[in-house]
């Protein structure tokens, strides 16, 4: 089901950076600096920053190699749950979500127990997004098969599920029964474990998806294609109240007035328009919108500030509850189960 006042949350992207403005990529040029690697000297600051001005979420993406060639983008720089661990110790609010970590790449059981670390030194504000990858050269380096990655990533849920359930450890995919008594620490805060959502396809049916996710991380969409990407997420999911989260790459105008421009996965436009087009996905049923602040021309802070100011108020981030499953989730996406 929608959120129940027909309200979404909002987040930011890390990196809290304009790289991506082209005046800041002239100077960058000029300066010899790489395109896509980001300025970090301020990311505890205003990752703080924004904690304090009451946003619902801050998102790290994972990539583990940057590729200048192929792709041009180090995303936010810092490996992935060391990142975390340090929003953890400096955050007080904002749940701390993977958009998405390549589980394919990794261990799942170390995935496990680092996801399990965050979620207890934050208080229980860990969401783990999941994807499979989309970078071929990674794959040879990390000695696995790019081909494979869809089982690989099956196998992986069902790893982490394992691990943060309560009791010995069981795996009998490969051979490990509960009588071995081993186990993964520390557990999670909440005994059904930690959020899962699933970015993108994930090399997986839509079936399987919305039975083994607990919500869907979706690339941006145009309003009509979003309208119908929502619809099928709803049908294939229990009750349709599994919430749907989505990034947004926006360039927030100084001018309130300025209309909404398409710009590559996002929108160029001013505050106004913008809580326009929030409220027309909110009423579509997107729980959950994440800004990348890359494109902007104008200072991060100044750009946090106005939208805290005058498009926060229009969607609040609830207070997280008390319930067990996924609360920071459900606090964060407003979701109400039929």
């Amino acid at each position: 089901m929608a959120p129940a006042d027909g309200r979404l949350t909002l987040g930011l992207e890390l990196p809290l950076d304009n790289d991506w403005d082209p005046a800041r990529r002239r100077t960058d040029r000029a300066a010899g600096r790489p395109f896509g690697v980001p300025d970090l000297t301020g990311h505890t600051r205003l990752a703080q920053l924004a904690d304090r001005l009451g946003f619902a979420a801050l998102w790290l993406r994972d990539v583990p190699l940057y590729d200048p060639a192929q792709f041009g983008d180090a995303g936010s720089v810092f490996e992935t749950f060391t990142h975390l661990g340090h929003l953890a110790a400096v955050t007080d609010n904002v749940v701390l979500g993977t958009g998405a970590v390549v589980l394919p790449l990794r261990e799942p059981l170390l995935v496990a127990k680092a996801a399990a670390t965050v979620d207890v030194l934050s208080g229980g504000r860990m969401l783990l997004g999941l994807a499979s990858g989309d970078r071929p050269v990674e794959y040879p380096l990390f000695e696995r098969d790019f081909q494979t990655r869809g089982t690989a990533f099956r196998e992986g849920v069902e790893t982490l599920r394992a691990a943060w359930r309560g009791g010995p450890l069981e795996l009998p995919r490969v051979g490990l029964g509960a009588d071995r008594q081993l186990e993964v620490l520390p557990r999670p805060v909440h005994t059904t474990g930690i959020p899962i959502a699933v970015a993108g396809g994930a090399q997986q049916t839509p079936e399987w998806i919305a039975e083994h996710a607990d919500a869907s991380l979706n690339y941006p969409r145009e309003l009509g294609a979003l309208r119908l990407k929502i619809r099928e997420w709803r049908q294939r999911t229990e009750d349709g109240g599994k919430p749907y989260l989505t990034p947004m790459v926006l360039a927030l105008q100084d001018d309130a007035d300025a209309p909404a421009r398409p710009i590559r996965l996002g929108l160029s436009t001013g505050r106004k328009a913008l809580v326009d087009h929030l409220e027309t996905m909110a009423g579509l049923g997107v729980a959950h919108v994440s800004f990348n602040l890359r494109p902007s021309d104008r200072p991060i802070d100044e750009v946090l500030h106005e939208l805290a100011e005058d498009v926060l108020p229009c969607f609040p981030t609830p207070p997280p509850t008390p319930a067990d499953f996924g609360s920071r989730l459900e606090a964060t996406v407003r979701k109400q189960r039929g």
